[in-house]
């Protein structure tokens, strides 16, 4: 094992560890606003790759320029699955948190369902998009065109997240009603909008990543799944309802899952992710970021 290959394997864990810090961000988004896992949280990304798949075939529009398209398209249906779903089950006198999860790991059933049902189970892929196939050499390490632009994304993305959380009036509220969405009302400000809001902004954050996803990996119904059980550790290692805690974990898992796959079987590398997650645990129960 030279040198080079353990920086290339790095150099590829990085880059995918910020695309699920990017999906992660959306899950710890919502849980930190509203006490809510959203157990759906990996059919919203498979929703996007779809999406991003669909609009390649039938109006040839490049991933890298359906991503906003698809994005703005998983913020409207957060927000729908907010106020037609979730907030009733918050209204549960009783159990309230057992509803609330039996209530997005049911949406998630019926979503996987539904996928099956219209899309059939057959793998898809986009064949030919502006990056796919493609690389780029620094120093004799190759990056793929598709997760540089990926890794790119999703920084910018957080950074204009935690710009819009931390220095706009409406971010303000979202943190405001985090902290106590009773009081909150008292000065005007309507939580079911602001909640929607969170549920629209974490779907969204979900989709920019699915739809760059969707040009350099398969899509069938059942995508989602595995990215989304990799995007729950990364938010219980980074710390729950931590925004900033969920992006550095991602990254976390991006490069142990790399740094396993050097030393293990490729079909083991999510050994070293639930190992590390495990010792945090037994340290550190609240994560590396978490305040909980």
């Amino acid at each position: 094992m030279t040198a080079q290959a353990i920086i290339q394997s790095l150099a590829s864990g990085l880059l995918m560890g910020l695309l699920y810090g990017l999906i992660a961000v959306g899950l710890a988004l919502i849980f930190g606003l509203m006490d809510v896992t959203n157990f759906a949280h990996g059919e919203f990304l498979m929703i996007a790759m779809y999406l991003s798949f669909f609009l390649f075939a039938f109006f040839a529009i490049d991933p890298l320029l359906s991503a906003p398209l698809v994005a703005a398209a998983l913020f409207v249906f957060g927000a729908v699955i907010y106020l037609l779903i979730v907030r009733f089950a918050m209204r549960a006198k009783a159990n309230a948190g057992m509803v609330q999860i039996f209530t997005t790991f049911g949406l998630a059933i019926v979503m996987r369902g539904l996928a099956q049902f219209f899309f059939t189970p057959d793998y898809r892929s986009i064949p030919q998009s502006w990056l796919g196939g493609k690389t780029v050499s620094i120093a004799g390490i190759f990056l793929p065109e598709p997760q540089l632009f990926g890794a790119l994304v999703s920084i910018l993305a957080f950074a204009g997240l935690y710009f819009f959380i931390h220095r706009t009036d409406f971010g303000r509220a979202l943190e405001a009603t985090r902290e106590d969405p009773g009081a909150v009302a008292l000065v005007g400000i309507d939580k079911n909008r602001v909640f929607a809001f969170g549920w629209g902004l974490g779907a969204a954050l979900v989709g920019l990543a699915g739809a760059i996803m969707a040009s350099f990996f398969y899509i069938y119904p059942d995508v989602g799944a595995s990215f989304a059980l990799i995007a729950y550790v990364t938010v219980a290692l980074g710390g729950f309802g931590s925004v900033f805690g969920a992006f550095a974990g991602g990254i976390i898992v991006g490069l142990v899952e790399a740094t396993t796959a050097l030393v293990l079987p490729p079909s083991l590398k999510s050994v070293g992710i639930y190992a590390v997650y495990l010792l945090v645990v037994f340290i550190r129960p609240r994560g590396l970021f978490g305040s909980i």
